[in-house]
């Protein structure tokens, strides 16, 4: 038995003799139960982080655990191939351990690399029991252990596991390692897919007491991980949420064992040749597309708009109610939505200010619906002779939108064209508005715009991004020259 920094030598000698010894340890202990079964995975001193890990595993049998960390830190031989097999040898005495990848070829290779590990490591095959590998009616393969009555079962996270059972037991223990990758973090329709299957299905095939624990990546502002992180800090789920990036924000390296100098991480960084894979993968940074417009840094939230200024010789600035609109052309499932945008034009000193407003519809809409949704916010919006005004573009199906609206008796209606522009090109255009506060966000009620806008050209709908250019250019093009109050 190879030795390492948390078993001192003799006793690793002696457990390794007396099967009486090394059993009762390693129940009680997982640091024990890895740093003897699994030495041959020791490779450096271990480290801080990996000592918090392990203790979190073994403190709790019922406490979610959400761990990131740098690519290369064992947090996956850890929690995916150490932890499921002590928490049914251990005290935890787990019954029935879940583990999810994304695809079932990655799901086909920790099994293979589960088996291989209790068919050559001699020790923990005698300790453990004999085991049988089938596949159940789930479609997933399984490992059941004759002495414990366990069973572990490892899927991919497009086999259904809805009534999932072995024997009387529910699931007890679900792992989920690195079930996101770019591809499927890429459209907030594939964000929303991961999330709902996490919800929907992995949560509720557990029991009261099944522990959950996550092991990934922060691969996208809007990912799986980020969403669990922003519900463990508003404290609508419980559990530790672990960040362990390879330098720390004090510029400290977290594992001296295997980066003892400044040049063995420069030697790191040179093997992984690509900066975008080292800030995302080591440490641990969301990196934004490189055609990206708008960054989430640059967006300015109000609390409430002031109320108006006194201009021009006692005169009060001017306010007007825009609201930009991007009209589908279907109400089918494959269709874009209907995006309307509302937003305050507020007079300063010197130029205009746009706060966007939290009225904000994103639907898919039949075109009725959508002139209905226009009156409803027209109404909404009016005050004494004061009239909100629509945007929408001069195009193609679009023209008939102003159209009706006019039937409607609604005339205050501004069409705007383009041009060569494309739509990256549009947002672009507003980049400097938004960075210096000059166009603000409410603070609740525009997330998924914002998130449109700071995503473009990743995200499967761009809907609020347009009809939110529609209205931000109209201030840019066609300011208003009334300096009548409007008062909201």
């Amino acid at each position: 038995m190879k030795p390492n920094n948390m078993i001192p030598q003799a006793l690793v000698e002696q457990m390794t003799k007396d099967r009486k010894i090394r059993t009762a340890i390693t129940k009680e202990s997982f640091s024990y139960f890895f740093h003897f079964y699994y030495a041959h995975y020791v490779k450096y001193a271990t480290a801080d982080f990996q000592k918090e890990i392990i203790s979190l595993v073994e403190k709790s049998d019922k406490e979610n655990l959400f761990v990131v960390a740098f690519r290369g830190s064992g947090k996956s031989t850890v929690i995916t191939a150490a932890y499921p097999i002590w928490a049914i040898l251990g005290k935890q005495e787990k019954k029935f351990v879940v583990i999810f990848c994304q695809t079932q070829a990655q799901a086909k290779q920790h099994m293979m690399n589960l088996r291989r590990e209790l068919e050559d490591n001699d020790l923990l095959k005698k300790d453990l029991g004999p085991f049988r590998e089938n596949s159940d009616e789930w479609g997933a393969q399984s490992i059941v252990f004759s002495n414990t009555d366990a069973r572990i079962t490892v899927a991919s996270v497009d086999q259904s596991i809805r009534g999932i059972r072995h024997y009387q037991h529910r699931p007890d223990l679900i792992i989920c390692d690195d079930v996101e990758d770019i591809s499927s973090t890429k459209t907030r329709e594939g964000r929303n897919k991961t999330y709902q299957w996490l919800k929907s299905e992995v949560i509720p095939a557990g029991d009261r007491d099944t522990r959950l624990i996550i092991v990934g990546n922060l691969l996208h502002e809007d990912s799986l991980l980020m969403r669990l992180k922003e519900e463990r800090e508003k404290e609508v789920i419980d559990g530790n949420f672990l960040f362990y990036p390879l330098i720390d924000k004090k510029g400290d390296c977290l594992w001296p064992g295997k980066y003892p100098t400044d040049e063995d991480i420069e030697n790191e960084r040179r093997k992984v040749g690509n900066e975008i894979t080292w800030q995302q993968e080591y440490l641990l940074n969301i990196v934004p597309s490189e055609d990206q417009a708008i960054f989430q840094e640059w967006i300015n939230y109000y609390d409430e708009i002031p109320a108006p200024l006194k201009l021009y010789g006692g005169y009060s600035s001017y306010m007007e109610i825009r609201i930009g609109i991007d009209p589908a052309i279907s109400k089918s499932d494959v269709a874009d939505y209907t995006a309307m945008v509302p937003g305050m034009l507020y007079e300063t000193t010197s130029n205009y200010k746009l706060y966007i407003l939290p009225k904000i519809i994103n639907k898919r809409l039949s075109f009725p619906e959508t002139v209905d949704a226009c009156k409803t916010l027209y109404q909404s919006y009016k005050r004494d002779s004061v009239y909100p005004k629509f945007i929408i573009e001069d195009v193609a199906y679009q023209k008939a939108l102003p159209q009706q609206l006019q039937v409607e008796g609604i005339y205050n209606v501004m069409t705007t064209r383009p041009g060569n522009q494309d739509k990256r090109s549009r947002l672009i255009v507003l980049a400097n508005l938004i960075k210096t506060g000059q166009i603000l966000f409410p603070k609740e009620g525009a997330e998924e715009l914002i998130q449109q806008i700071v995503h473009f050209g990743v995200e499967k709908h761009d809907d609020l991004a347009d009809a939110f250019a529609n209205l931000a250019h109209s201030m840019i093009e066609k300011p208003p020259r009334s300096c009548r109050v409007y008062w909201v």
